[in-house]
This record gives C-alpha cells, structure tokens and sequence, in this order.
C-alpha cells in the first residue's frame, strides 16, 4: 500500500504532538524524498551506515530519532553531512526525525517503551515542576537487589551496563533515556531507590554513592531503541506499510 508523504508526516506529527514541543532541532520532515511511502525503514541514528542499510533495503522513507539541523552546529554542508545529505537526496529517501517528542510520549516514546521493557510499573513524570526533565518515575513489583536489576537490563538491552551499587534493595525507580544523567537530583529529589539512564558523567558517581542510591548507565543508543522501533511499527498500521527496524551497532 502506498501512503502519500504529506499524510504521513502530518498525522504523525499530529499523533507526537510536535507543535507543542520546543526542541533542539527540527522534528519531522528533514529531507525530503518521493512523494507516496510504502517502506519505512527505521533507526537510532541518521548515520552513514543507516543510510545505506536503507539504500539497500529500498526504502522510501528513514525514521530516526536522531536526525540533523542541531541548534549551535556548523550549518555548510561539508563533509560528514554532505555524505549522508548526497545519499538520501541520490536515492530519492524521506528522512523523518523526531527527537523530544519521541522521548516524552507515553505510547511510543523512549522512555515509556523502556520503562515496560524493564518491567517497571509507570507511576509519573521525573519532575513535574521541570519540563526540561523528560524522565520518568515507576515501580518494581518486588523489590530486586541491584546487582540483580543490573543483570536485568545486560539481558533487555544486550550490553553490560556501567552501574553503582546503593545502600538499599531497588523497588522505586526513575529514569532518563539518552544523555540524563544530570538529572540525577531531580531522582534523588524523588526518593528514588535506583536511577537509570544511557550516560555517565565523573560527578554522576558521586551524586549517587553520597545519597545511597544505585545508579546504572546502560547506554545512548541502547535506551534509545525502543521508542523509534514502536513509532515504526505505529505507522505500519496506521498506513498499512512496510516497516523495518536496523540497528546500526554503537556500545555509546
């Protein structure tokens, strides 16, 4: 089945609430390809190698969540983006990028996906006062130790994660797709008993290991997987299409 290019950059920013979000980059269309979809192809990351995964898979459409045109970035088309740019406008492929409103929705979005993933319970927002915050907080049926939950997340995610052990088995969580890990106070703020997100910085181990709580850094690309393979699979029934999930392997 074909579906035009304009109904579905538009239902699908409608079904993201797009307009709504203010974000570091444009969401939604980026580059633009054929004018009907009948073959998406989706990833994590605009890269080279997702292009030409897409190239060879004949896609008409890529789906990121990391797309380009990043507020502060050298605009030329040069080099790196040059490549990527030349070969999505040579092979006539939509690119579709949605990075913000695919770490907030509670259906497809990053963090809820990898909240059920793990099993935990979704109970709310990280930090309803802050809308910088993107996270979530939830809950374990049963409280699990640490090391346990580590193991849990090698299992999901298929990477050993980097992590912290706290003072306290883990039953309350909250987490953060991605780069979060600044907002470990807001979970701490939460009376969390572990948190979780894709980055580590020098003073995340600290913040941790000072206020008892565990901490687990299971990867950018790793916790940011989900979200993009769910909206994927959201328009394939939506328009009746082709979808395809490619994970380009990154252990950042």
């Amino acid at each position: 089945m074909l579906i035009a290019l304009t109904d579905l950059v538009k239902q699908t920013g409608d079904y993201l609430n797009t307009a709504a979000i203010n974000d570091y980059c444009p969401n939604g269309l980026q580059v633009q390809g054929r004018g009907e979809v009948s073959r998406v192809i989706s990833g994590v990351t605009a890269s080279l190698a997702l292009i030409e995964a897409a190239i060879r898979q004949q896609a008409d459409l890529l789906l990121v969540h990391h797309g380009y045109f990043w507020k502060g970035e050298n605009p030329c088309i040069v080099g790196m983006r040059q490549k990527r740019l030349k070969a999505l406008l040579a092979n006539d492929i939509s690119l579709l990028a949605y990075h913000l409103p695919l770490d907030i929705h509670p259906e497809v979005g990053n963090n809820a996906t990898l909240g059920r993933a793990l099993g935990i319970a979704i109970e709310g927002e990280l930090s309803a006062s802050n809308p910088r915050v993107v996270g979530l907080l939830g809950s374990l049926p049963v409280p699990l130790a640490a090391s346990e939950f580590a193991l849990r997340v090698q299992q999901t995610l298929g990477r050993a994660p980097q992590w912290v052990e706290g003072d306290r088995p883990v039953q309350r969580i909250g987490w953060c797709s991605g780069g979060g890990q600044g907002f470990i106070d807001e979970a701490i703020d939460a009376g969390v008993d572990l948190y979780l997100t894709g980055e580590a910085s020098e003073q995340t181990f600290h913040s941790a290991r000072e206020n008892g709580i565990s901490f687990i850094a299971a990867g950018h690309h790793a916790t940011e997987r989900f979200g993009v393979q769910a909206l994927g699979e959201w328009m394939a029934k939506r328009f009746g299409i082709e979808h395809q999930f490619i994970d380009c392997p990154n252990p950042f």
